[in-house]
């Protein structure tokens, strides 16, 4: 089987077993986490159909992102997850997804959903077979850990890289997820940063007002806010797929799980990045 070996393992978040788990349950036990370890509801309602996640180093935005996995695992166990991240090193194909093998975090191997990504490839013909866009990126391997923390080997997922990240192909790109996703016990989660780089307030500032439209479940107010004000979040196409995909799955409304800063973390307010966790329910 083809294997995806991690690309930040032992530097944005820790690289052994034993080591990796205690720093997620410090995520969910932090000061600016959730305050207590999640636990799976067995018999959960799945009421979940999309996700935003943060996904810089565990130590800056990790508290921030177990927001979202504790109230994932308060809604159950989904089966299969597509992942729709920026594509942060440039290489690759503009719109790019793995549909076989599996990835390696230091918890063990998540098996691709081959059905789903090649369901999702002939729906939306927009999106590439590659690998390379893959292989260094880190904003979905970021989130495996959590989700194996919560579930273990026991889902599979999709993971969809966005170089392009305009709106109408990111509606496509989730218009074909959720036609990928029908009937399933399915999530779409976005990784995505927020501001990069701006003092703490003016930060605050335009983060909100994308964040409010987010809350709105409106991909097109969402563009419109990061072109407006010129925010550089990472995975603003991402988000609009979300937001797309997680319509089409029954989303009716959205909630602000978390929003910090690294500032909030590190106490230096003067070049900030942005971190939210939201999350779209049916």
């Amino acid at each position: 089987m083809k294997v995806r070996h991690p690309a930040v393992a032992g530097s944005w978040y820790a690289g052994t077993p034993q080591a990796l788990r205690a720093q997620l349950e410090n995520c969910f036990t932090h000061t600016l986490g959730p305050g207590k370890l999640p636990k799976v509801a067995d018999k959960g309602p799945r009421n979940i159909a999309g996700l935003v996640c943060p996904h810089a180093g565990y130590m800056y935005s990790g508290p921030v992102a177990a927001y979202s996995y504790y109230q994932l695992a308060m809604d159950g166990k989904p089966d299969v997850i597509v992942i729709f991240s920026p594509n942060h090193t440039g290489r690759g194909s503009a719109l790019a997804l793995m549909n076989e093998g599996a990835w390696r975090t230091p918890l063990g191997d998540v098996e691709i959903d081959a059905e789903v990504a090649n369901k999702i490839l002939s729906e939306s013909r927009i999106i590439d077979v590659d690998e390379e866009a893959h292989a260094y990126e880190h904003s979905i391997e970021l989130q495996l850990p959590f989700l194996q923390y919560l579930y273990g080997s026991a889902f599979k997922f999709v993971p969809i890289c966005f170089l392009m990240q305009d709106l109408e192909s990111s509606r496509v790109v989730g218009q074909a997820t959720a036609k990928a996703l029908s009937g399933k016990n399915a999530l779409v989660i976005a990784s995505t940063d927020m501001t990069h780089y701006e003092p703490q307030e003016r930060a605050e500032r335009n983060d909100r007002v994308a964040i409010d439209a987010a809350l709105k479940l409106d991909e097109e107010q969402y563009n419109f806010a990061v072109e407006l004000h010129g925010i550089s979040a990472c995975g603003y196409g991402p988000t609009m797929a979300a937001i797309t995909a997680s319509k089409l799955l029954g989303a009716k409304k959205a909630q602000l799980l978390c929003y910090k800063t690294s500032g909030d973390v590190t106490s230096d307010y003067s070049s900030v990045v942005g971190y939210a966790s939201i999350s779209f329910t049916k």
